[in-house]
């Protein structure tokens, strides 16, 4: 699809540009009194919805050294089928999806499905067999798929293109957090003697009544969108960001665009490497430590330190590409420590408990590549309805991976589960590699359009980013790399 001047789409009118238009308001704002009263408004619930999603999609995990296996009479691949099961209801839901998004406020989506999640969550605790545990591992899926689009929608909404990166890392460090508080909240629940209900189904139901109570408080207290907030609406020059902020038209010629674009395909492949690591982080890791002798509690706590590489590497990676950007070299820099920990699961013998169970650890760090995704992917994409299929799709794409990480883990090669690990390592090098190529392809795109068009600036973007144009359509669009 060829570039189009702004002029030609000048019909197709952003929300908030009609509104400030029919507001008079006024520009003249403190920006950074501003930024601290939206991020103090949204960064919280962000941040507790996606500490949430993890820890009720990783609760599974921790069940596993918790009994639930003899428990529901789990055999053969069972437990491995219902970890993925969750991920293709994840990965289905995401097609629906592109529409909610598109017809109704991520914020007020996110938080009615945060809602249903923790009822999902909570539910887990009546299973009784594996079509039971099956039924509600899928409903989980079905409505934590949003997390992500949602969030990422919200975070390009509130924030210019130089703001995402950091916010973007923050509500993502739930991640590690959240997996600090699995290990210790599964040792406390192993500890529940004598009471009616197994430790593990008491622990999913607090955690899924938990959840409920932040998607309500999310659905009302965050901002339909920006133009409905009393500390957003700052000015049309000032706080827009460049990809446009809220439109309830559905653009299939955008959709279309998405479809051929290769930035996207090259971002999805990407995503779909890193997450099968992922994977193995979410549903086995617990199981792995527990493989070494040691009683489940201990094998929860010992899955803590992970959370804490998860955290270093994203803080890094946000001031790294606050900094310097280079979004392309953080990818792969997060990339060698998943390769080293693929290599030490991988070859070193299981009698060096200290080294393998490193091994676990760093690959960690390739969860850190995951904003470094979502925020390339909204940076990238311009116009509403293509970035929220691109949300979509990207998240679709960490879907197709976690499906394919539990698959590797075969009732068959336990208890070393080599092919597994073989994977994590095949995967993360050719993550990095990818990465490479989306930079080269960004570069070529750029100096292309300079040579088109002539270098552009800040000023030259801010008159059109208010167009509804696409990242294609936009010939002073840049991409950022």
């Amino acid at each position: 699809m060829g570039e189009k001047e702004p002029a030609a789409q000048a019909v197709d009118r952003d929300d908030a540009v009609v509104y400030l238009e029919d507001h008079h308001v006024n520009a003249n704002v403190d920006l950074a009194a501003l930024r601290r009263k939206i991020d103090r408004r949204l960064l919280p619930y962000m941040f507790c919805c996606y500490v949430l999603q993890f820890l009720d999609k990783v609760m599974l995990n921790y069940a596993a050294v918790m009994g639930i296996k003899a428990q529901l009479h789990l055999k053969g691949n069972e437990f491995s089928n219902t970890a993925s099961w969750f991920f293709i209801a994840y990965l289905i839901a995401e097609v629906p999806n592109v529409y909610f998004l598109q017809k109704v406020p991520a914020a007020k989506w996110l938080g009615g499905n945060v809602f249903f999640w923790g009822v999902a969550a909570a539910a887990s605790a009546g299973a009784k067999d594996y079509k039971t545990l099956l039924a509600a591992r899928i409903f989980l899926g079905i409505f934590e798929a949003t997390i992500g689009p949602s969030l990422m929608l919200i975070s390009s909404q509130y924030y210019t293109r130089s703001e995402q990166a950091p916010r973007f890392t923050f509500w993502y460090m739930g991640l590690g957090v959240a997996q600090i508080l699995g290990g210790i909240i599964s040792f406390a629940f192993q500890h529940v003697q004598h009471a009616q209900l197994e430790g593990w189904r008491i622990m999913f139901i607090v955690l899924g009544l938990i959840t409920s109570i932040v998607g309500a408080l999310t659905f009302f207290f965050i901002p339909r969108h920006p133009n409905q907030s009393k500390v957003a609406v700052g000015g049309r020059e000032s706080r827009a960001p460049s990809t446009r902020v809220w439109s309830t038209k559905i653009n299939i010629e955008q959709i279309g665009e998405a479809l051929i674009d290769p930035q996207l395909w090259l971002i999805t492949l990407t995503t779909i490497l890193i997450s099968v690591s992922s994977g193995v982080v979410t549903t086995y890791s617990a199981t792995l430590i527990a493989g070494f002798g040691f009683t489940g509690p201990i094998s929860a706590l010992l899955n803590t330190p992970g959370g804490i590489v998860s955290i270093f590497f994203t803080l890094l990676v946000g001031y790294g590409i606050r900094k310097t950007s280079n979004r392309w070299a953080w990818n792969v820099l997060c990339t060698i420590p998943g390769i080293i920990g693929g290599g030490l699961m991988s070859f070193l013998p299981k009698s060096n408990t200290a080294g393998v169970l490193i091994g676990i650890y760093l690959v960690n760090a390739i969860v850190a590549t995951l904003p470094i995704l979502y925020q390339w992917t909204m940076a990238n994409t311009a116009g509403h309805t293509k970035r929220a299929f691109a949300s979509a799709l990207v998240a679709g794409s960490f879907s197709v991976g976690n499906i394919i990480g539990p698959q590797t883990f075969q009732a068959k090669d336990a208890p070393d589960y080599r092919p597994a690990k073989i994977a994590v390592l095949a995967t993360q090098a050719a993550a990095a590699f990818l990465s490479v190529v989306l930079f080269a392809y960004y570069f070529f795109v750029n100096r292309r359009r300079d040579e088109h068009k002539g270098h552009v600036d800040d000023g030259m973007v801010d008159e059109t980013k208010w167009a509804g144009l696409t990242d294609k359509e936009n010939p002073h669009f840049r991409y950022a790399y």
